[in-house]
């Protein structure tokens, strides 16, 4: 979700009778210093990306003089002189000459941060006290800082022929700075009511309302800019979670520097600064700490981290001498655009990057996306502690009251710290025009259905997986598929789609109809008919959710599929909290597409019939839900995860042929680690009893063709699945695999060739009871286990990549090469 935010620079704009400007500087370098804190007696700006800032005040003789102060520089104070419109400020750096003084051989700074961390637990207000809640105020903008931008429009000449000098015009920063001055680019505010209470914290907003859109984009809403808590062990900035520097293990990780002390709230505190020992800036935070020198409590927090983004997070505190404790009172988060060698591109278009200056190539013509800037703010308020708090459905982080998308300006004009200046007015009133006029919430949600796989036709929503795609049994397969949508009924929905094989000749489908009959716990009850083929002993867990892709590598090159003709009714719902589930009953007949039989009570059976129930349910225990007016959101994905399915034949009933069960088992663990790199494991098991046919049972997802040399084995590789085991090679029906992947940062081997870099290893057994009964297929068992490792090194070139296995340990083969595969793997960079 981060890269909803992703091109914003910083500055603040006001609106008053005299105005003065300026820039500030490093005394050293010369060059600007953004974020640069301009104080004067009536409140504080910042400086924008260009270090550039503006003052505004009532009239002359209320001002006098302002201050400058930088992270790590010397505060400098500039007085007002009545013929100065302009004033330049140079900064000297003062952290690099500083002393450090020794107590008991310790460093000053080290001893205090050390008894931060030894008393976190006695200022951490979630862990001192029992209860709490309070109510907050947060306005997002994006905008620019009209005065950074250039109005000039430029020409470039095109082409010099003998008619003359061809010149284009480049109106786009004339544009950008017209629209700037009048309004914000996107703008969006929010009042919720937080509550804590038996270790859980519950955000219920209040009301919300969100520029040029009726219906607010939720993800937006739950996006986490920083962490709630400045105790956290993982302090989070734009959803990337870096080691704190008040961790247990901070000091691996960061050098600290005392400055000053200084009075907060009429208690002097310590001003520490910390800066990451890494070499990249990008690596690590950096920033300030004041601690009060009583307590060790953290009163007040500058966090700051500087690389493809610039971005800084500050959290300031009230005391509250009752429980000697301080609590968040205001948080600031604000983000600009940082350096780079390369590029970003994302949506469809580029942000670009100043790297190649410092080669002493000719530095590129600034455009808008370097003058956008992000800035939120927080105002916690009405802070009740130790008291009695009930907190309904707390198994969810954030709960969006029904009437919180039509509150009157009178609820916001109550609770906002500001009044509205003129810009923010107009970026309500033109951005809710523009929307009309643009119909700028549709083309939002078409985005958002485009990225799940389906194209949205009036009513309609077609599913782009069912258009085009290809395997050996079918050939190419063609059809049409999809869903109705909202816009012709937010309660009930018909499905299906119809396609045919180029190969087998055959027309194959699925229609079905389903009626939503909880809106709260999304609970729909429907029916389907399907007549299809399947690939044979493929595990299909149905509750899980099938990312889009535009192509699926893997069935390429399957053979062995069935058909199946079956009839379906199905309850699925999210009622028991974090989870989602499945109750199926399902009647199918069932036709092997290639030579196989399968013998029960001393009959061969080259057709059957199953009558099944089936439960689905993915739970997720760790991970923190949203629950909205339309539903219910993951808004932030944790780990583990955890699949379970169970199948049970229903005797006779229906003309059922098998008495059998099935017990089904996946559980996926992620680790991502603060330098970047990630480490994946999956666990997957099955055990089936009783009767089952080969098509019913374990493959363990083969991805190797049966071909003469390694080169001819050549073919994309999958995500999941067994690269060296060839396909219909073994068969169980009780079995486990493991998968342990880690992935590496993008290794640079030249300047546009950056490949990432992924090891892996799997490994399964199995066992086949009666492999008498099935005949026709010639096939082995996993008792031995079977076992592989492999690099993967992805988008090598446009997204393209190689892979190479190898196979080992009991059921390895006697050629050596027939052991290795090589496959191809490809990356679609959608910009998301």
């Amino acid at each position: 979700m981060k890269h909803f935010l992703l091109f914003f620079l910083f500055t603040l704009s006001l609106q008053a009778q005299f105005q003065i400007n300026g820039i500030v500087k490093d005394s050293h370098s010369g060059k600007p210093l953004p974020f640069a804190t301009i104080t004067t007696n009536s409140g504080s700006n910042i400086s924008d990306v260009d270090g550039k800032f503006s003052i505004n005040f009532d009239s002359k003789t209320t001002f006098s003089s302002f201050y400058v102060s930088y992270l790590g520089y010397q505060i400098k104070k500039t007085d007002y002189q009545n013929e100065t419109v302009f004033y330049t400020v140079f900064l000297t750096p003062q952290t690099a000459v500083l002393k450090e003084v020794k107590i008991q051989n310790k460093n000053t700074a080290l001893a205090i941060i050390q008894k931060t961390i030894a008393l976190k637990d006695q200022n951490n207000p979630e862990k001192k006290l029992q209860s709490f809640e309070f109510k907050s105020y947060n306005k997002l903008i994006v905008s620019a800082n009209p005065d950074s931008i250039s109005g000039k429009i430029d020409s470039t000449i095109v082409k010099r022929t003998r008619d003359g000098v061809y010149i284009k015009l480049d109106s786009t920063n004339y544009k950008f700075k017209k629209t700037v001055s009048k309004r914000h680019l996107f703008q969006t505010e929010k009042v919720s009511q937080f509550q804590f209470g038996d270790n859980k914290l519950k955000e219920t907003v209040l009301g919300t309302k969100m520029a040029g859109l009726k219906q607010p984009l939720y993800e937006i809403l739950s996006f986490n800019l920083q962490s709630f808590s400045i105790y956290d062990s993982k302090y989070e900035l734009f959803e990337t979670k870096y080691n704190s520097p008040i961790a247990e293990n901070s000091f691996r990780d960061y050098d600290y520097k005392l400055l000053d002390t200084i009075a907060i709230s009429g208690r002097n505190s310590f001003m520490i600064y910390f800066k990451n020992k890494k070499k990249s800036k990008a690596k690590g935070l950096e920033g300030i700490l004041y601690i009060d020198q009583h307590s060790y409590a953290v009163t007040k927090a500058i966090m700051r981290i500087r690389g493809l983004l610039d971005i800084s997070g500050s959290h300031e505190f009230e005391y509250f001498p009752e429980e000697n404790l301080w609590f968040t009172t205001h948080k600031s988060f604000r983000i600009i655009k940082g350096k780079n060698d390369d590029d970003i591109r994302i949506f469809g278009g580029t942000i670009q990057f100043d790297g190649d200056v410092e080669n002493n190539l000719k530095p590129r013509k600034k455009q808008p996306s370097d003058y956008i800037y992000l800035q939120s703010e927080t105002y916690n308020f009405d802070i009740k502690r130790n008291i009695t708090v009930s907190i309904p459905n707390s198994y969810f982080a954030v709960e969006i009251e029904k009437n919180a998308l039509n509150k009157e300006e009178s609820f916001w004009e109550n609770y906002r710290k500001d009044a509205m200046d003129i810009r923010s007015q107009k970026t309500y009133s033109e951005l809710d025009s523009i929307s009309v006029r643009r119909k700028i919430a549709h083309r939002v949600q078409f985005g958002k259905k485009i990225i799940n796989g389906y194209f949205p036709i009036a009513f309609f929503d077609l599913d782009l997986r069912k258009i085009f795609s290809y395997n050996n049994h079918e050939g190419f397969r063609l059809g049409l598929g999809g869903v109705t949508n909202e816009r012709l009924s937010k309660n009930f929905r018909i499905e299906g789609y119809y396609a045919y094989g180029t190969k087998d000749g055959i027309f194959k489908g699925s229609l079905g109809a389903a009626a939503k009959i909880d809106q709260k716990d999304n609970s729909w009850m429907g029916i389907a008919y399907t007549d299809d083929v399947r690939e044979i002993a493929s595990t299909w867990f149905s509750i899980e959710k099938r990312p889009f892709k535009i192509y699926d590598p893997r069935p390429i090159n399957i053979s062995t599929f069935y058909n199946y003709v079956s009839w379906k009714s199905y309850f699925e719902t999210r009622k028991i909290p974090k989870t989602e589930s499945i109750l199926e009953l399902n009647h199918a007949d069932i036709t092997p597409k290639f030579n196989y039989a399968f013998l029960y009570n001393e009959k061969l059976y080259t057709a059957y019939t199953m009558t099944t129930a089936m439960l689905s349910l993915q739970w997720s225990p760790l991970s923190d839900f949203m629950q909205t007016p339309t539903g219910r959101i993951e808004i932030e994905k944790r780990f583990p995860k955890f699949t379970f399915q169970f199948t049970q034949s229903l005797g006779k009933l229906w003309e059922n042929d098998f008495n059998f069960s099935k017990f089904d088992f996946k559980t996926e663990y992620e680790k991502k680690y603060l330098n970047g790199q990630k480490t994946s494991l999956l666990f997957q098991a099955g055990y089936a009893l009783g009767d089952i046919p080969l098509t019913h049972l374990y493959n363990t997802s083969p991805n190797n063709i049966t071909k003469e040399t390694v080169i001819q084995r050549i073919t994309f590789g999958g995500k999941n699945s067994f690269e060296t085991m060839f396909f219909n090679e073994f068969f169980s029906n009780k079995y486990a695999l493991f998968q342990f992947k880690h992935a590496f940062n993008r290794v640079t081997l030249f300047k546009k060739i950056k490949p990432s870099l992924v090891l892996v290893s799997r490994m399964a057994w199995g066992n086949l009871d009666h492999p008498e009964q099935h005949v026709g297929l010639n096939f082995k068992t996993l008792h031995n286990g079977f076992f592989e490792s492999g690099i993967e090194l992805n988008q090598i070139f446009n997204g393209l990549g190689l892979t190479t296995f190898f196979r080992y340990g009991p059921n390895q083969l006697p050629r050596f090469e027939d052991n290795i595969a090589i496959k191809l793997s490809y990356v679609l960079n959608l910009g998301f």
